[in-house]
């Protein structure tokens, strides 16, 4: 007579499938599959708002753009990626300053916003701007590409820092730099302590090459390098929301 009840290879599914299920338990199903190998930031991230904006004039009256350029030392003929770069406020005033022998690269996950941004480069007929979506965990850009990629007032609002900045790092051509733009006030309002944005991008690598708050600007100018080495995913630990 055959035993009753459950067969031991089938006891053993049963216990195999129960201990996925259990994995299975606290998963965040919103994170993009290939950020799972990088720890989420231990702070909030602010919610995206929106891309248009009304104040360009304002801005330029205080010289933004300008001020932000000169600090970061662009030049004729440099190649630059805008990400985040909604409306194009920084967009079009960078390929001004690069001119036509440079290239200015807009990134955004905003598709409506990247749309809106396509009517104007064709109606001020910017011919060194291209555009391109990015997304939540890699900014997808080209390698050994850019002497500068500009982060303004959007950093706190990239929901996986660590993998979008790994994912970064070969955009950089020799020498090529990481420009971010904040507010010193807590990420959850649309800001990030300099101290933190400091930890995140020295977790994956970066070195700080300089920093200056900036009242004319609102906010503060901070330039990063590639450091001698980045980081390996499984060896990123997340940097202490104090």
């Amino acid at each position: 007579m055959k035993p009753r009840g459950i067969s031991a290879a089938c006891l053993c599914l049963l216990v195999l499938a129960g201990l996925a299920a259990c994995n299975d338990i606290g998963a965040d199903p919103n994170r993009p599959e290939t950020a799972l190998e990088f720890p989420l930031p231990d702070r909030p991230v602010s919610e995206v708002v929106s891309n248009q904006f009304s104040n360009e004039d304002a801005r330029d009256e205080r010289g933004e753009a300008q001020v932000v350029m000169d600090l970061a030392n662009i030049r004729p003929g440099m190649t630059v990626a805008d990400i985040g770069a909604g409306e194009g406020y920084y967009t079009v005033r960078l390929a001004e300053r690069v001119g036509k022998d440079g290239r200015v690269l807009a990134q955004d996950i905003d598709r409506d916003a990247l749309e809106r941004l396509g009517r104007r480069v064709e109606r001020e007929r910017l011919e060194n701007i291209s555009i391109k979506p990015g997304a939540a965990d890699d900014p997808q850009l080209p390698e050994d590409s850019f002497d500068r990629i500009f982060l303004v007032h959007m950093y706190h609002e990239v929901t996986e820092p660590y993998a979008f900045l790994w994912r970064m790092w070969p955009a950089l051509a020799g020498g090529g730099q990481i420009i971010v733009v904040d507010v010193d006030r807590p990420t959850g309002r649309h800001g990030i302590p300099p101290g933190l944005l400091f930890c995140e991008f020295e977790a994956v690598g970066y070195r700080l090459v300089e920093f200056v708050e900036r009242p004319d600007i609102k906010g503060y100018f901070a330039r990063f390098e590639r450091g001698e080495a980045r980081s390996d995913p499984q060896a990123i630990k997340a940097c202490a929301n104090t």
